[in-house]
């Protein structure tokens, strides 16, 4: 369809910019990714069995490279569900990393940030409605219902096909025994 041709770029477009810019400057991202780093990596290392890594640099690196690599895929509708979905699970921490307006004291300042999480927010939402588009086929879900019902209509048929063969088969071995008794 032309519209998902066309909004599919215009939504990426944002990530593959932001991607780039912060992969060729990461360091202006870092002390807004600290805490949230921290947090995750803290919360990590208390379920995971293996130590995650602290480097802050190297986690917005990773970051950026989703971005930039979810985002190609999706403008290009490639993979459009899961690219969809990997942005919007990049997109979480980024924003509560960078736009942290509860901190901000400035009416300006804080107006600003209220402003790019609510922005980010609103990425967010069409992203998830990308990633469950299913173009207008139906879904997996949707197939595998279906599937189930028809698996059972089908047993049940042959279950009573079966019931009435079974019933035949007894009342002719019925007569035959009438016959021999006979």
């Amino acid at each position: 369809m032309l519209v998902r041709r066309l909004a599919r770029p215009l939504l990426a477009s944002s990530f593959i910019y932001g991607g780039i810019d912060t992969l060729r400057n990461p360091e202006s991202r870092v002390p807004g990714a600290a805490p949230i780093i921290e947090q995750i990596a803290g919360l990590a290392d208390k379920q995971l069995p293996v130590h995650v890594p602290r480097d802050v640099e190297q986690w917005v690196k990773i970051d950026a490279a989703v971005k930039v690599a979810a985002g190609t895929l999706f403008a290009l509708g490639k993979f459009p569900r899961v690219s969809a979905l990997l942005l919007a699970g990049s997109t979480v921490p980024t924003t509560l990393a960078g736009h942290r307006f509860w901190e901000h004291d400035d009416p300006k300042e804080r107006f600003g940030q209220l402003s790019h999480f609510l922005k980010n927010l609103g990425l967010l939402g069409g992203l998830l409605i990308a990633a469950v588009d299913t173009e207008g086929k139906p879904s997996v879900g949707f197939r595998a219902k279906r599937t189930a019902e028809m698996a059972v209509a089908g047993a049940e048929a042959s279950y009573e096909k079966a019931s009435k063969k079974a019933a035949k088969a007894q009342k002719r071995a019925a007569k035959q025994a009438k016959k021999i008794k006979s």
